[in-house]
């Protein structure tokens, strides 16, 4: 079965953006509670975790830049479960691949994975928090708040998760994640509300993206608020997240699956599979065959995820550090997300593979899409029949947002601007080429039909 000639295509997302989110986070500080709580020579930690997270190295430096001034000394942790394969120097190396240095940020990272037990659920659930982190003078927790990859609920990936799951570590990832998706959403908020209490927290900084990985929102929030702030955001961050503009496919080539785009490595709010025991999948998008041809280099052999997928490459393979992997499907409990899908000798064979996987059916109706990653979907190709199924969801698209375990499009089906025509290249390897950045000749489809 030959590929179609595929249209590369512009989705348009709403661009709410702010313009200099340092200049702005330096601002809110300066008129907050934050310069009469911290004296000369306190020691304040910060939050680093393992999300590629556009303007975070900017943002920490402001705020590095900023206690200095009031004669603090800020120091960077590391705050993200069983990532990095649940080490200290494997998690430092994920924050230098996101260019969270000493250097960049101006002030001194300090890893570990030791924890200390500050209180306890009703259940008897110990909540843990980083060491160095409890033993400082206040903490400010920053974090990215989205829909996350598995829990449910108002409260999902944000401030409180970061405390719970990041600050808790290994230790305490392990515990909830045991608990299953519906109940982790109730103990991240539990879990941070004790320590909420109990530890130092001096503030939150809340960023939300737009889905060209600009901040759309920044707030500096106080503690008191983080559970109210967290469940707000959620539904702005539902509603600016990048999402592919069908309902269905036969088949989605994704050229880079990593951490950096999300936890589990391909964003089930995205591809419509969520890979739980126990847990439905969602109606919509439905996607027949997923093909990833790569492990994105910064998530240094972690793949987790890749049993999202339904075809990997021999390349991918050869990336996989498994001891990583395992260690963060295990401690997620998640582990069909972390099983080995058909591999190809190169990408071309992966992506025929999956092809001839397909029921039989007319080249031209194959409903084919082709992304970077999960997270950059501004720009992506269809084929003439992804199109027509385009024009088809576009058209009885409802409006919503959902928090819960559901994915497809939170707000609607963004508008599609189709570009113009890319062939399916390979080079001598089987490599698959990436189109060409130019746009040339740009058309809307309101204006031509999708054929």
């Amino acid at each position: 079965m030959e590929l179609p000639r595929m249209y590369l295509c512009k989705q348009k997302f709403p661009r709410e953006e702010v313009a200099e989110p340092a200049r702005t986070l330096t601002s809110l500080l300066s008129s907050s509670w934050v310069p009469e709580r911290v004296r000369p020579g306190e020691k304040v930690a910060i939050t680093g975790g393992s999300r590629g997270i556009t303007a975070m190295v900017p943002l920490v430096r402001a705020l590095v830049e900023y206690l200095q001034q009031l004669g603090a000394e800020p120091f960077v942790v590391n705050a993200m479960g069983s990532h990095g394969g649940g080490t200290a120097e494997g998690q430092r190396e994920i924050l230098t691949a996101l260019g969270m240095t000493e250097a960049n940020l101006g002030c001194p990272i300090i890893a570990s994975m030791e924890v200390e037990q500050i209180g306890e659920l009703a259940d008897g659930f110990p909540v843990l928090c980083d060491k160095n982190a409890w033993r400082a003078d206040h903490i400010v927790v920053i974090n990215r708040v989205k829909l996350h990859t598995a829990v449910r609920g108002p409260v999902q990936s944000g401030l409180c998760k970061m405390i719970a799951v990041g600050l808790g570590k290994e230790r305490q990832a392990a515990r909830l994640h045991r608990y299953g998706p519906a109940e982790m959403g109730r103990l991240i908020q539990e879990a941070a509300s004790v320590a909420l209490r109990k530890a130092l927290i001096l503030a939150g900084v809340a960023i939300v993206e737009n889905a060209y990985g600009k901040v759309a929102r920044l707030e500096l929030v106080r503690p008191a608020d983080f559970l109210a702030a967290d469940a707000r955001l959620l539904q702005e961050a539902a509603r600016l997240q990048p999402v592919l503009p069908v309902k269905e496919l036969d088949l989605l080539v994704v050229e880079e699956l990593g951490k950096i785009y999300s936890g589990a490595g391909l964003d089930p709010h995205v591809i419509g599979r969520w890979r739980i025991w126990g847990e439905p999948e969602p109606e919509s998008p439905r996607i027949q065959r997923i093909v990833v041809l790569r492990l994105a280099a910064s998530s240094r052999g972690n793949a987790q995820g890749m049993g999202l997928a339904d075809f990997i490459t021999e390349n991918f393979h050869r990336s996989v550090d498994f001891k990583a992997t395992y260690k963060n499907a295990l401690t997620s409990t998640f582990v069909q997300r972390g099983m080995i899908p058909v591999i190809g000798a190169s990408d071309r064979e992966a992506i025929n593979d999956a092809l001839f996987s397909l029921l039989r059916g007319r080249e031209d109706g194959l409903k084919i899409g082709w992304i970077k990653n999960t997270l950059h979907l501004e720009k992506l190709a269809l084929s003439p029949a992804a199109l027509v199924e385009y024009a088809n969801t576009s058209t009885g698209a409802q409006t919503g947002t959902s928090t819960g375990m559901t994915t497809g499009s939170p707000a609607g089906v963004p508008a599609v601007e189709k570009l113009r025509a890319v062939d399916w290249r390979f080079d001598a390897n089987g490599s698959l080429l990436p189109w060409e950045e130019e746009s040339q000749d740009a058309q809307s489809l309101e204006d031509q039909p999708s054929r």
